[in-house]
C-alpha cells in the first residue's frame, strides 16, 4: 500500500516521516538520515528487494542485499546520465569533426551541435582554419658539388580532415619528410650562384610546388599557405671567402650599372648632335644650291644684256663694282684728266672724318662718315655723267 493512500498506517508508510508519528500538529522538517534510510528501502522495494524491518539474522541479510541494489541502482542512474551526456558534442568554427563508426568512417560533421551514437561512434576534432608552421634545417650539396646550409619555412594548414585523421597515421611527420625530400631535390638541381643569390627567391616557388606534389600524393590532408627560404649560406669554413667573392660581384654590378647609365645618357645626347650636324648640313647644302641657281639665273640674264649693248654693260658694271668698293673706303679716287673743271674737295672734312676720334663723342663720327659717303656720292655722280658724256659722243 503506497504512504499516502487513504486508511492503513499513513505514520509507517511514510518515508519522510520521522518513525513514531506524528508529534500532535509539528510540522518540523523531518531526519535527514532517516529520511534517506526510508528512500532507500522504497528504492529496494522496487527493484524487488524486502524490507529493512525484518528480525534476526534475516533482517540484517535483507538490509545489506537492500543496500547494495540500492547502490547499484544508482551506479546505473548515473551511468546513463553520462551516456546521454556524452552523446551530444560541439564542433566549433574552427573545427571539422570526423565521425567513425565501428572504426569505420561515417562522416565528416560540420560546426554545430551534434550528436553520436553512445559506445559506437568515436569523433576527432581537427581544426582546419589555423595557419600552422614547421621549419627545416640542413645542409645539402648543390648540382656543382658544393655544400650549402639552407633554413626554410612552411606554412600550412590541414585542407581535407578525412585524409588528416586516416590516411597518414602523423601527418607533421610525413610533412617533415616531404620538406627534407623536396628541398634537396631542388638545390640539388640547382648551382651555389643561383642557391646564395639570384636564384633564392625563385627555390621557394620551385620547393613549394614540389612537396605541394608530395603531399597531394601521400594523401596527408593539408594544404601549403606558403614556402619561405629564410637563409641561405654557405659552410662556415668558406664564409669569410664567400663574402669577399659577394662584394666584388656587387662592385661588378654597381660599375656596370654606373656604365649603362652613363651610356643612356651619352648616346642620346652623341645621337641628337649628329642629327643637328645632318640637318645643318642639309640646310647649308639647300642654301648653297639656290644660292648658284640664283646666281646662275642672274648671270644668264646679265649675259643678255651684254650681248645686246657690251660696252654699256662693261661700263655699268665697272662703276657698280667701284661703287661697292667706295662705299667701304675712306679714300676717294678722283680722275681729272677726262675734264678741266676744278673739283672742290672738303680735305679738312675728311681728315677730321679718316682721323681716329678718342675723346670726341659717338656723333661726331657719325658726322665725319656721312660726310665722307656724301662726297663718295658725289664722285660717283661726276663718274656716271662723264661717262654717260662719253657714250653720246660715241654715238
Amino acid at each position: 500500500m503506497a504512504w499516502n493512500e487513504p486508511g492503513g498506517n499513513r505514520n509507517d508508510n511514510d518515508p519522510w516521516g520521522t518513525g513514531g508519528g506524528r508529534r500532535g500538529n509539528d510540522q518540523g522538517p523531518p531526519d535527514l538520515d532517516e529520511a534517506l534510510k526510508k528512500g532507500l528501502d522504497k528504492l529496494n522495494k522496487m527493484l524487488g528487494g524486502k524490507g529493512g524491518k525484518s528480525g534476526g539474522s534475516g533482517g540484517s541479510s535483507g538490509g545489506s542485499a537492500g543496500g547494495f541494489g540500492a547502490i547499484l541502482a544508482l551506479a546505473a542512474i548515473l551511468l546513463v546520465g553520462y551516456v546521454i551526456f556524452q552523446s551530444f558534442y560541439t564542433v566549433d568554427e574552427q573545427e571539422r569533426a570526423v565521425v567513425l563508426r565501428f572504426g569505420e568512417y561515417h562522416q565528416t560533421e560540420n560546426p554545430g551541435l551534434r550528436f553520436k551514437v553512445p559506445l559506437i561512434d568515436s569523433v576527432t576534432k581537427v581544426r582546419v582554419t589555423n595557419v600552422r608552421t614547421a621549419e627545416s634545417s640542413g645542409q645539402m650539396l648543390t648540382q656543382d658539388e658544393n655544400l650549402v646550409t639552407v633554413d626554410l619555412q612552411v606554412q600550412y594548414r590541414v585542407g581535407d580532415a578525412e585524409a588528416y585523421v586516416l590516411n597518414v597515421r602523423d601527418s607533421n611527420q610525413a610533412l617533415a619528410f616531404a620538406t627534407d625530400s623536396a628541398i634537396r631535390h631542388e638545390v640539388g638541381s640547382s648551382t651555389l650562384d643561383d642557391v646564395l643569390t639570384e636564384g633564392r627567391a625563385e627555390l621557394a616557388v620551385r620547393v613549394e610546388q614540389r612537396l605541394q606534389m608530395f603531399l597531394r600524393e601521400y594523401g596527408t590532408g593539408l594544404e601549403l599557405v606558403r614556402v619561405n627560404v629564410e637563409s641561405t649560406q654557405p659552410p662556415p669554413a668558406v664564409q669569410d671567402a664567400f663574402r669577399e667573392v659577394q662584394r666584388a660581384r656587387e662592385d661588378e654590378q654597381r660599375v656596370k650599372e654606373e656604365a649603362e647609365t652613363y651610356r643612356n645618357r651619352i648616346v642620346p645626347e652623341a645621337r641628337g648632335e649628329a642629327q643637328r650636324m645632318i640637318e645643318e648640313a642639309n640646310a647649308y647644302k639647300e642654301e648653297v644650291i639656290e644660292r648658284a641657281r640664283g646666281e646662275t639665273s642672274r648671270f644668264l640674264e646679265l649675259l643678255a644684256v651684254y650681248q645686246m649693248s657690251p660696252t654699256v654693260t662693261r661700263e655699268r658694271l665697272y662703276l657698280q663694282t667701284v661703287e661697292e668698293v667706295l662705299a667701304n673706303s675712306s679714300k676717294i679716287l678722283v680722275d681729272t684728266e677726262s675734264s678741266g673743271n676744278m673739283m672742290y674737295l672738303p680735305l679738312d672734312r675728311l681728315t677730321q672724318g679718316s682721323l681716329p676720334r678718342t675723346g670726341g663723342s659717338s656723333s661726331g663720327n657719325n658726322q665725319g662718315n656721312v660726310d665722307i659717303q656724301t662726297l663718295t656720292d658725289q664722285v660717283l655722280q661726276e663718274l656716271r655723267s662723264r661717262q654717260d658724256t662719253t657714250v653720246r659722243r660715241s654715238r
